[in-house]
């Protein structure tokens, strides 16, 4: 059994139990009464908001002025995103505010309909975002090609760079991306130097803020990169270009309020419907980013995947996102904004990851935030106002082409979707962002068409046997090509057919089976392969076995009952299902026959059999044919026989060879693995171990007796004894699962308890019911959470009492000693199939912490496609851009999916 997970050590462990004050509950206690929502404030959360705070401020000035719009309507969108959409959102670290994607829409709007129409065009949007919240319709924006949602952002950026260059260079942007590109020579022709003098210098700051080296450069780095580029712009404007042009803060008493928009009702729909594509995907990637963000500090990674310091302090825990809260919340944030006359809001990817890098815990650092950008908007107009105008354009254009990620091209070029990307691009440049995206849905399903329908057919005569090569994938629309090629072949020819493709539908399935059938009828060899060779199984014959060879632990339902046909019902649905666990075990598998065709025809066969066995009702017996009468069971003998007669005609034949090898060598284990007789722990699945690989105990309760106990208890001492003088094993394994009856039995035992064999065998157990109970021992636990119950808790506490036991027996003591022996716990969960192991420590009988970490899989391509940049700091602008640029990162604790409700960001999951 290899474990390809890190165990992390959780140093939070008590080494005694909690008082009742602490808010810990037994598992067998009723849970502590929760407090009200009292809104803390942790220190980093202080200390976070001012972080956040000091980007916030020249970021909000600089996207108004990008947008055209009053510069007080950028700190009104800060204060009410951070403020509104902290309190009310899903996602307790994102930090709202001015969109940056929102940019270009947000200028073409009030260019043609004015500022107030713009601001009631903002609340229509939160309305729907609302709405759609409410409908749990979140997880749906996500299924947006990755390639369509990043060259939107790449188009929106691009956009944002040219505008921004023209106020760079002393000037006023054009209506349109094409025309700020077209006019762009002239402009460069009669530009005065001071205001690109102060561009380059904020440029400047911005890149090499974050590499200043030493002790000093450290020390300052403190304060955000954004935040100084302008404060060091700003002054060197103030003695060097007097005369520039700077922020012009008015009055809030001539700030303009929403009025009924004027316009066509379709226009205003189609502007209504882009700002509220753009700022919900803006906000719901975002929130995604910054989940796996979040998971990264919790578990000590940092953007280059470094591992943690040996004494750094536990990343604090934080609430995985609910997306649909968290697309509610903006939409409350943007009617709030609108209302105010503030711009459209959304998640921010710059403030988010600023604030999660700052350390903060909860929504308080948000909040915060919020409140400091209102009271800067009220008292320090006075500073804002001696900012230059090309600073915050340098600020904003930085931004601009931090959203053209060179990581996110890489990835969808190596996905080919690339012209995708391109369409996107290019449609949100030169026509608009719902115009480009509509260019890139189009382009996406025209890729997705070609690639379904190209399909190369070759026919190759190999003296006497006729190759056959199929590139691409199998449809209807290649069938009269296929017919045609096949049909040149003679007839009870031998022929090889290569299948290269990954689907295959039901036209094309039925004209390689039908002809696969008249060739064999007439004499010939049909062989199926993939590109590599490999030969296809062919699709489980009427006259075989249900199941399939390669899944035997699947066989023990195939021979139960019966239908109504006479045949067993889970025979016949295991036979439906026969090509859908060929896919599993055999990648290569739906390219032949027994492939994806077959899968999608003996799907149906499936819901047959479901429906027949929905008629039959749930009695537990079919009725046969003719006269109704029920048809009893299979009886354990049949059982038996039947599954023998299985093995010997279908997985004998594959490991026959490897079992041959183990008689004339002998068994070398390398692991003695102790678990308990429960009959659904399979511990060569759950273990992905075969023939030779575990020298196994199994015993009610997995309990190890301690050395010298009453007589009649040594065939699990002598088990140990022989694996680990003899076999010479390098590691024992411990194993518990969920719903022990065992443990059960062991906590309903009484004084008056009848002293059978049970009774006797489970006593040795008692240590751990008291190991459980006592004081003095820290309570096993299962990372991320408490256990579930009592039972749970007995079950993990057992696991580390019977390692406490096995370190007792001499043999154990001794190879322990010499380091040629390594111990461990285990806990599997039966109803999640999710396995855990103990920490090093408590394994080893070093360590006071008794937590079970999941195991996690094996892929590093488990991290999300989007990712989020932080301003401050240049270095990370790709840092979580490609996924295949971090095989050390695993799917993220609390971003990890369903098998983890706590959301804790410690977990990671398995498969066996």
């Amino acid at each position: 059994m290899s474990a390809c997970v890190r165990i992390r050590h959780d140093h939070t462990a008590h080494t005694s139990p909690p008082s009742r004050a602490s808010g810990i509950k037994r598992p067998h206690s009723p849970p502590p009464p929760r407090r009200g929502g009292r809104f803390r404030i942790a220190g980093a959360d202080l200390s976070a908001s001012i972080t956040v705070f000091l980007i916030a401020v020249p970021m909000s000035l600089g996207l108004a002025v990008a947008m055209d719009a009053p510069l007080e309507a950028g700190l009104i969108s800060a204060a009410v995103g951070g403020i509104v959409a902290g309190l009310l959102g899903g996602t307790p670290l994102q930090v709202s505010g001015p969109s940056a994607g929102l940019t270009v829409v947000t200028a073409e709007l009030i260019q043609i309909y004015g500022w107030r129409t713009t601001c009631a065009i903002t609340i229509g949007a939160g309305l729907l975002q609302i709405l759609l919240g409410s409908l749990r319709a979140a997880r749906g924006a996500l299924a947006v090609s990755p390639a369509i949602v990043h060259g939107t952002l790449a188009g929106i950026g691009v956009a944002i760079a040219l505008a921004q260059l023209h106020i760079v260079l002393g000037a006023s942007p054009q209506s349109s991306a094409a025309a700020n590109a077209l006019a762009l020579p002239e402009q460069l022709g009669r530009t005065s130097p001071a205001a690109p003098l102060i561009g380059a210098l904020t440029i400047a700051v911005l890149v090499v803020w974050p590499r200043l080296p030493g002790r000093i450069g450290r020390a300052v780095r403190r304060l955000p990169a954004a935040l100084a580029s302008v404060a060091i712009a700003t002054a060197v404007a103030a003695v060097a270009a007097p005369g520039i042009t700077r922020v012009d803060l008015p009055s809030w008493r001539s700030h303009a309020l929403p009025e009924l928009p004027q316009g066509p009702v379709l226009a205003l729909a189609t502007a209504v419907l882009t700002v509220l594509l753009v700022a919900s995907l803006e906000s719901l990637l975002a929130a995604v980013a910054v989940d796996k963000l979040t998971a990264d500090r919790a578990g000590g990674r940092t953007a280059d995947s470094s591992p943690p310091a040996p004494d750094a302090p536990a990343a604090p825990r934080v609430q995985r996102s609910d997306l649909d809260r968290e697309l509610r919340g903006q939409g409350i944030a943007n009617v709030l904004a609108g209302l105010l006359g503030g711009l459209p809001v959304s998640g921010g990817a710059v403030r988010s990851s600023a604030n999660v890098r700052a350390g903060a815990t909860g929504r308080a650092a948000t909040v915060l935030h919020g409140v400091w950008v209102l009271l800067a908007a009220g008292l320090l107009v006075t500073a804002l106002e001696w900012i230059p105008l090309a600073a915050l354009a340098a600020l904003v254009m930085v931004v601009g082409f931090q959203m053209v990620n060179y990581a996110h091209i890489r990835n969808v070029h190596k996905h080919r979707e690339f012209l995708v990307y391109g369409a996107t691009i290019t449609g949100v440049v030169l026509f608009g962002v719902l115009e480009g995206v509509a260019i890139g849905i189009a382009v996406a399903v025209a890729v997705a068409l070609h690639r379904l329908a190209r399909t190369r057919i070759t026919v190759t005569d190999q003296g006497g046997q006729h190759l056959v090569v199929v590139r691409g994938q199998l449809t209807f629309l290649a069938v009269p090509r296929l017919s045609r090629a096949l049909g040149q072949l003679p007839r009870g020819g031998d022929a090889v057919v290569e299948l290269d493709g990954f689907f295959m539908d039901h036209a094309a399935y039925e004209t390689i089976q039908d002809w696969s059938d008249a060739q064999t009828a007439q004499g010939g060899h049909v062989v199926f392969t993939g590109r590599s060779g490999g030969r296809i199984a062919e699709p489980a014959s009427a006259a075989h076995s249900c199941c399939r060879p390669w899944t035997p632990w699947r066989n023990h339902h195939c021979h139960d009952r019966p239908d109504r046909s006479g045949q067993p019902v889970d025979a016949r649905r295991a036979a439906a299902t026969g090509a859908a666990f060929a896919l599993e075990e055999n990648p290569r598998a739906d390219q032949g026959p027994a492939g994806s065709a077959g899968a999608e025809a003996d799907a149906r066969a499936v819901d047959a059999a479901d429906a027949a066995d929905a008629a039959a009702g749930s009695t537990g017996r079919s009725d046969t044919p003719g006269d109704g009468a029920a048809v009893p069971r299979r009886t354990g003998a049949h059982r038996l026989a039947s599954g023998l007669s299985s093995f010997q005609r279908n997985t004998a034949p594959l490991v026959r060879d490897e079992l041959a090898r183990l008689a004339r060598e002998g068994q070398r284990p390398s692991q003695l693995f102790i678990t308990c007789a429960d009959s659904r722990l399979v511990t060569s699945m759950i273990t992905a171990s075969g023939p030779g690989d575990l020298f196994t105990v199994r015993n009610v309760g997995n309990l190890v007796p301690p050395p010298g106990a009453e007589a009649g208890d040594d065939s699990v001492g002598a088990a140990i004894e022989y694996a680990v003088d003899v076999l010479k094993v390098e590691s024992i394994t411990v194993c518990g699962h969920s719903g022990c009856g065992a443990m059960q039995a062991l906590m309903g035992t009484r004084p008056d308890t009848p002293r059978t064999s049970l009774w006797r065998w489970l006593r040795h157990g008692l240590p751990s019911l008291e190991r459980m109970t006592s004081r003095h021992h820290a309570w096993a636990r299962i990372s991320g959470r408490l256990p579930a119950d009592e039972v749970e808790q007995l079950c993990l506490t057992n696991v580390v009492q019977q390692l406490d036991h096995l370190r007792a027996h001499e043999s154990v003591a001794r190879r322990l000693a010499e380091g040629a022996l390594q111990l461990h716990g285990m806990y599997f969960h039966v109803g999640e199939a999710q396995a855990y192991l103990l920490a090093e420590g408590a394994s080893a009988g070093s360590g006071v912490d008794e937590v079970f970490d999941r195991v996690g899989p094996c892929d590093p391509n488990h991290s999300h496609p989007y990712d989020i940049t932080d301003l401050s700091d240049p270095t990370s602008l790709t840092a979580l851009g490609d996924p295949g640029d971090h095989a050390a990162v695993s799917v993220p604790t609390g971003a990890a999916g369903p098998a983890d409700p706590t959301g804790s960001g410690e977990l990671e999951r398995t498969s066996a």
